[in-house]
Order: C-alpha cells, then sequence, then structure tokens
C-alpha cells in the first residue's frame, strides 16, 4: 500500500497533517481507523512520518475527516488571486501506474478539489470510498479512454467526453486501453462533514 509522493512534501509533514486535522476534529486514531477502514497500525505510522501511504489510503483518510487530499497536502492560500505554478502543483503518484495533480489552491472553509488525474496504460486506480452526503464530482476526459465506475455501473468516456455524478457514491476509475495513457479532470466539491466533531474516545491514550 506504499508509494504516494507529493512534491516537495516529506511523509513527516504529510502525517503531521494528518494528525492536525485528527485532532481538530476530536478524533482519536482509533475512531479514524474505524472510519476510513485502514488499520490502527497504519493510521498511525502515516501520522508518524513512518510509512508513506498509497493514494486510494490516503483518500479514505481524507474522506473520514470530512475534506480533501489537497488539505492534506498544503497549507490554505492567505492571498487571493491565487497562482499555483506547475512547479508548485502537489503531485500524488501511485506505484500501481497512475498520478493526481492538484491544481486548486486550499481555501479556508472550502472544501473544494480540482485535479488531474493521469492513468497509464491498462493500469486500474481502484475504487473510491463514497465522500460526505451531498458531495459533486465532475470529471471531463482529454485524452485516452475512461471507465467511470459509479456504484457498480460502468460508463466508458473518451475524449471530449464528461460526466456528473453524486460524490456520495462509491466510484472508480480504470483506463482499459493497454497502449495509451488517460488524461481527465475532476472537479470534486464535499459536501456537509463527514464526522461528528468532538468526538473525543481514547483520544487521552491514543492521541
Amino acid at each position: 500500500m506504499d508509494g504516494v509522493l507529493s512534491t516537495g512534501l516529506s511523509m513527516a509533514e504529510l502525517g503531521a497533517r494528518v494528525r492536525a486535522e485528527r485532532r481538530a476534529r476530536g478524533l482519536s486514531i482509533d475512531r479514524l481507523a474505524e472510519l476510513s477502514g485502514i488499520s490502527r497500525s497504519m493510521v498511525s505510522e502515516v501520522e508518524r512520518g513512518a510509512k508513506t501511504p498509497s493514494v486510494l489510503v490516503l483518500d479514505r483518510l481524507a474522506t473520514a475527516l470530512g475534506t480533501s487530499i489537497a488539505r492534506l497536502l498544503d497549507e490554505p492560500v492567505r492571498e487571493v488571486p491565487a497562482v499555483l505554478r506547475h512547479a508548485e502543483q502537489r503531485v500524488v503518484r501511485d506505484p500501481s501506474g497512475w498520478e493526481r495533480r492538484v491544481l486548486s489552491p486550499v481555501l479556508p472553509n472550502v472544501e473544494f478539489e480540482f485535479m488531474r488525474t493521469t492513468i497509464g496504460p491498462g493500469v486500474d486506480a481502484g475504487e473510491f470510498a463514497a465522500h460526505a452526503p451531498g458531495s459533486r464530482e465532475y470529471v471531463a476526459v482529454e485524452s485516452g479512454s475512461l471507465r467511470l465506475t459509479v456504484d457498480d455501473r460502468a460508463h466508458v468516456l473518451r475524449a471530449g467526453d464528461s460526466a456528473y455524478y453524486p460524490g456520495d457514491r462509491r466510484h472508480a476509475f480504470a483506463n482499459d486501453d493497454d497502449a495509451t495513457d488517460c488524461v481527465y479532470y475532476l472537479a470534486m466539491e464535499l459536501g456537509g462533514p463527514a464526522v461528528t466533531h468532538h468526538d473525543q474516545r481514547t483520544e487521552t491514550h491514543h492521541g
């Protein structure tokens, strides 16, 4: 489950941000593990910077925290307009052969993410957990072919095609073409909080 790399961000910094978001919500490590479906040992290792999570693991942690991967990777901007130069954009890469580039800045109190994803030939990026109720996602394919699956129903999108689906459903992405990369853009707006704040269970012992 290892392999996510973030441009300009160390494992220790990533772990510190996951821990800060968890504590801000009053969650124990055990509770975050329960909400995310990730083992307690993995959550602990990620927070300590001892293990690099896969993109799917990082997404499940972000979803359980009611936030986005982008917020775990970057600090909120202080000035607007905010310009993100190519070299400054956060990039996470999965060892299975795909990467996500975050194009949107993190804004205070706004849970929105705009990303560009490249999936290598024949690569299945896996299934992402349902986000909070009311979440929305929009996909537009730039090149190649994308198999978008929402709640077990598959849709094949090709260059120029776009789609919308509720983000609070299970969704998966795959490139069935064995010869060509698939490049697509995804905009995600998260709904209400996925967790109850001030859940203080076992925080004293495991925080």
